[in-house]
This record gives structure tokens, sequence and C-alpha cells, in this order.
């Protein structure tokens, strides 16, 4: 988490219009004097419109429209949103390394930087706020971008909320939204359903969310919020990935390892926070705790020969454990030399305690079961951190926002599963770093703003990624070490008071000790650290109105991630591949991540309608550190509609959406470095969706 908050005009989002913003809290302490025109910083807000025609269901839907960022779904819920911020994250093959996570202030990124989206809610979010570039860095460990969701704030009169739709692939969710405020409290209660057959074979799903937030107002100034949420998603098919000519004959196939061994995960996670806040003239105090339990359970296609081994950990994942920190901020609102001033301190602490199991995933020949115990073992990830922030603006044209924050990470190991050919892999290792940031903002004029800024970053190895050593010896591989950037920004911010907004951004992340893929065997990869790596590009966004009823959004992002240095990697042939010795030359693409994206819509109300259309662009994915295996890239159509009437007791809408209308074969996302060159996930062809919804007032 943050020591400092920001809020900047939204420069393009999928769904409606946004609303007009004033500054927002996005982490701490709520800088009061600060307008969110003036920060030297990029950041998308994203109004989560009531009015989507979306599924409601995935928080992808919400993030087309955001420069610098990709956000593929894999047509897998058993394998999360495919998600980055200017290329970081970009390799991560499962849940979300790189991008800190959070929701209502509470973290989904554990301490170790691995983060999950599954639980996030939109049926009760109110934005999303997407934030890239150096200041990202004061949140921390693996913050090379920052994605938050907060729910909405419950007020007198609002309208309750049903919300069902069907579509392609028997897919259907149903929601309910509780909003209101009743005396002192104010409620957000939203309950969710959504399951689907999936666009590929093996790729059923069903996933239940409830979110809730409750907020108390105690006394002038002071508020308290419980804030809850509650995850199921049982048993979700796994299709895997598939080869080049696998998607030649049938990009709907699943890979036929899938069906035999059954591979699945299942999710369960629950979680509550408590957030008090005591505003004062000039002081602000507040004070965040949470906990919460995760339990995961996936099979994986691993042979019974490649488990021959005595050091190998198994087919089955099976994760179990709890998690939990607390947050204590104070914010100052004064003056330097007469000139006004925001300062904000702080400290957080994380832990993450997991018992991390493994089994075959066969009994005898029965194939996609849970047999024999193979790994047995206590993992703790803790973090202490500090940090400080201040905002000054010291001449009538010219302000400054500057902050560092201290971490410190602790991965510790105990190993319950030794045997005389399966030695003791405990272990421990420390990990600190401070991350300096710093950025001025010129007022060239009323409408027009200039920036620069830079700062420091770093980001950890993950537990899976210190679980096995390159070389294939017992224990953690403790010989890695986290990966710095140094990062730099320039930028302009233009806005009209008709509502037109330009934002523009060039940058550049230069990376020491990139995390790679040391080895893949037996069905488990190792990592090591590769040298330098640079990702640098170019972000747009524009929202302009057209005539009275009309908008037109704009989203462009050029990103050139490249090796600055050559290294050898295990990618490629043969396989499975036990030490590196393919070449990966300085100028190689980093996988994962296309040279441009293109996103634009135009949304208009003639009346009772609502039509819009909107166009989907990427370039070429690599899929390799090599460089040899790639996506092609595409464009796609899609067409929106609605209608809504008036009733006695609230509005009923209906709305319909056509996705890929020109039914265009695609790769949706990439398995980065995948060992059996499974690398690609074919993206669905024309789907529709039929929606209803409901907003009674009480």
């Amino acid at each position: 988490m943050a020591g400092w908050v920001m809020a900047l005009p939204a420069a393009a989002q999928a769904g409606p219009a946004p609303a007009v913003l004033d500054t927002v809290q996005v982490q701490a302490a709520r800088v009061r004097a600060v307008d969110d025109f003036d920060l030297p910083a990029s950041m998308t807000v994203i109004d989560v419109d009531e009015a989507g025609n979306g599924r409601g269901a995935l928080v992808s839907e919400a993030m087309n429209g955001v420069p610098g960022l990709l956000a593929r779904e894999r047509q897998n819920l058993a394998q999360d949103t495919q998600l980055s911020i200017r290329g970081f994250g970009a390799r991560s093959t499962f849940g979300v390394r790189g991008v800190r996570l959070l929701a209502d202030g509470v973290p989904a990124s554990m301490p170790d930087g691995q983060g999950q989206l599954s639980h996030f809610n939109l049926l009760g979010a109110e934005r999303i706020d997407v934030l890239r570039g150096p200041f990202s860095a004061l949140y921390g460990n693996s913050s090379g971008g920052v994605v938050q969701l907060w729910s909405g704030d419950g007020q007198p009169g609002d309208p309750w909320r049903l919300r069902a739709t069907w579509g392609s692939d028997a897919s259907s969710s149903l929601g309910l939204q509780l909003r209101g405020q009743v005396a002192a409290m104010h409620y957000n209660v939203a309950a969710s359903h959504y399951r689907t057959d999936g666009w590929r074979e093996h790729g059923a799903a069903r996933r239940e969310s409830l979110n809730a937030r409750l907020g108390f107002d105690l006394a002038p100034g002071q508020r308290l919020d419980l804030l809850f949420n509650v995850l199921d998603a049982p048993h979700a098919q796994d299709p895997l990935g598939l080869t080049r000519e696998q998607v030649r004959a049938d990009p709907r196939q699943a890979t036929a390892v899938a069906a035999q061994y059954g591979t699945r995960k299942s999710v369960r996670q629950a979680q509550a926070g408590v957030v008090y806040t005591l505003d004062r003239e000039r002081r602000t105090w507040r004070l965040m705790a949470y906990a919460g339990q995760r339990t995961v359970e996936q099979f994986l296609a691993i042979p019974p020969a490649a488990q021959a081994s005595p050091l190998h950990a198994g087919g089955v994942i099976d994760l179990e454990g709890g998690y939990g920190g607390v947050d204590a901020r104070w914010a100052w609102h004064g003056e330097l030399a007469g000139k006004p001033l925001e300062l904000v301190l702080g400290a957080n602490a994380d832990r993450q305690r997991q018992h991390r199991s493994g089994y075959e995933n066969f009994v005898g020949d029965a194939l996609g079961v849970k047999g024999r115990l193979r790994r047995d073992q206590r993992d703790r990830v803790g973090n202490a951190d500090q940090f400080a922030q201040a905002w000054w603006r010291f001449a009538p044209r010219w302000s400054l926002l500057a902050g560092a924050r201290h971490s410190r990470v602790r991965f510790e190991s105990d190993d319950h599963y030794v045997t005389a050919n399966n030695p003791d892999d405990s272990g421990r290792r420390d990990y600190a770093a401070t991350t300096p940031v710093a950025g001025l903002v010129f007022r060239a004029g009323d409408d027009l703003r200039l920036y620069a800024s830079a700062g420091r970053g770093f980001e950890t190895p993950t537990l899976n990624e210190l679980g096995y050593r390159a070389d294939g010896g017992a224990g953690l591989a403790l010989d890695l070490s986290p990966a710095a950037s140094r990062n730099h920004e320039l930028g302009a911010k233009w806005r009209t008071r008709a509502g037109a907004r330009l934002d523009l951004a060039l940058f550049r992340a230069d990376t020491d000790d990139e995390l790679a893929v040391a080895s893949n065997r037996g069905g488990r990869s190792s990592y090591r650290n590769i040298g330098a790596t640079r990702r640098q590009g170019v972000e747009l966004g524009w929202l302009q109105p057209v005539g009275e009823t009309g908008q037109l959004q704009l989203a462009w992002t050029w990103l050139q991630a490249t090796v600055r240095e050559g290294y050898l990697t295990c990618t490629g042939l043969p396989a499975p591949c036990t030490e590196p010795r393919n070449p990966v030359a300085a100028g190689t693409a980093l996988p994962g991540v296309p040279r441009q994206q293109l996103f634009a819509r135009w949304h208009w109300q003639p009346g009772p309608w609502q039509p819009a259309i909107e166009t989907v662009a990427a370039a070429a994915t690599s899929a390799s550190d090599l460089g040899d295996a790639r996506a092609p890239g595409y464009g796609l159509l899609n067409l929106e509609a609605a209608r809504q009437w008036p009733t006695a007791r609230g509005p009923l809408r209906l709305f319909a959406r056509v996705d890929n209308l020109l039914d265009r074969h695609y790769i949706g996302s990439v398995i980065v470095n995948d060992g059996n060159r499974r690398y690609y996930e074919p993206g669905p062809e024309r789907g529709w969706t039929l929606g209803l919804q409901w907003q009674w007032t009480r």
C-alpha cells in the first residue's frame, strides 16, 4: 500500500460516459488541498457505471480502455486474468505478479508480490483506479503498477439493483446489490453468481462472490468502515494451452491431457477488514486492519513418469493458509514558507502463512485423483514498511510531490516432508529496499499541466519462484535477487470545461536482475536473474464529447520491451530442458507484451436508446524468451445497445452486446515460456450477451 493519495481524470475507459470526479482518495489519508489535475502521475479512474452492458462478472470487462494496461481474459477461469502494466507482470503464467492489487484498501497482493483478481466484485464497485509510472513504487514490493477497486458508499435514497445476463456458451450471471443508508450506517452489499460452459472444451466454471461495505458515522469527523468479502470458485476446468498446429486444427479444443488428468482448480477465500478514520481541521488519522483465509487445490497434467524422482512435489497442489496485516498513517495540511503543504507519514505490516502440500495425481492406473503425499511444508512471508510523502506548491505555477518507502520482506519455509532421498528443503531469505520518488508539475495554463517524475522500484521473487533451485538440488532458490528498476516519465494533461480530456505520457523503466525461467523439467519451473531489460513507450488517452449526446474515447499504447543484455535460457527445444543453453540476444522482445494496443469507443444516447460501437486491437505478442514463437496481432469490433423504461418503482433496463462482430480468429492470450510449447490460448469467436436490470426504490 502507499503513503500518498491522488486522483486524475479518466483518460479513457470502457463503458458509458465517466462522471466528473473531484479529488478522490486512492489510498491513505485524503490530500484535501490538491486538485487531481495537479499531480505528476499517470492514472485512469474507471467509473464502474451501473449502466454497463457486459456480463458484469469479470473485472477485465471494465479495463479495456486504459492506456498502458493489458488485461486479457484467458477463456479459462482456472487461471486468473492476465494483467500487466507497461510490461510489468507480463511474464506471469498464473495469477498476477509485478502489479499491486487492492480492494477497498485491503491488499489483494500478498507480501511476496503474487496477487489475484478473482474476488474483485464489479457489482458493488463504484470505480477502479489504475496507476502507472514511478509513483507506483510507493506501494512497495512488486509495484510496477497499481490497480485498486473501490466499492460505493451507500447514501440515503440509493436504489437497490437486480441484474441478470445470459449469453454464448451457456454463460449466465445473476446479481443483487443492496445499497443505501439507515440512520448512521451506510451499506453496500453485493452478491453475484456466474457460470459458463466455456468457449473451449473442458472450460466449464462457476464463481460465487459476496462483497459488503458497512460504514458508520461515529461522530463528526469520525468514521468506521467494516469490509467483508467471500469467494467460492469450485472445480474450474483448465483446458490448457495449445500448440500452433492445434490452434489451426480446432481452436476450441482442449489439450488431450486436460481431460485425461481432469485439470482443474478450486479456490475459496474469506476475508474481513476494518478502517477507522479521524478527520480534524488540519490532520487526518487512518488505521486499517484485515485478515483472511484462502484455500487452493489444483490438479495438473504431470505424467506419473515425471513424478518418479524422489525430489518431485507431485501433480496436485494443495494450499491452505491465512493472511492479514495492519496499516497506520497520519496526514497534515498546512504551509511551508507561506506555501501550501501536504504531508503523509505511515507504516504497515503484512503477513502470509501457507501450508503447501503436494500429492501425486494418480492412484494406480487412475489419473486425475489425489494420491500419495509428496510435499509438506509451512511457508511464511512478511513485510514491514515505512513511508513518507509530501506535496508542496512552492511557487504559483510550480508544485512538487516527493516520497519514499522502505520495505523489508522475509521469506521462511519449514520442510516437513523429509526422507532419505528427499533432504530438508527449509530455508530463509530477507530482502530490503528503499524506493524514493519525486515529481514536478508546471501549470502552463488553466487547462494544461506539464510534469516530470522519476523513481525506483523493486520486485522480490514470489514463493512459487523460490520453490525450486535451478540446479535441481533440494531446498529453496535462496540465491535469487530482487529485480530493481529505475523509472522516468514525462507527461502532459489537458482538459476543458466542456468535458474534453487529453493525457499524454512518455515513459522508460530500466530493470536490473530481471527474473526469468532457468529450467523446465518434470512439470516444474525454476528461475534465475538474467540481467538488464528496458520498457519504454508512449501512452495516449483522449475523451471527447460529440454533440450533446455522444462521446468518443481513445486509448493508445506503444510499448517497446526488450532485453538489454544477452543471456542463456532453457526456453525452446529440446524439452525438458535441464540447463540453460539457448542464447537470447540483446534487443530481443520480452514475451507477453504487444508492441501496440488500441481501444476506441463511440457512445451516444439519441433518446431512450443507448447504442455504442468499440474496437480493440493489439499487435503481435511474443510467447517465449527466444522470440521464436508469437501470437499474431488482431483487431476486434464490438457492438452494444440498451433501452430503458420507467416503472412505478424504478427504471427497467434491457441491454445487449455482441463481441467480435466480424467473427475473427485470434489468439486472446499467451502462456509465456510454456515448457511443452503450448503457448496459445485462442480468443472466442462471435459471442453475445443479453441482460436485464431493474433498479427500485423503497
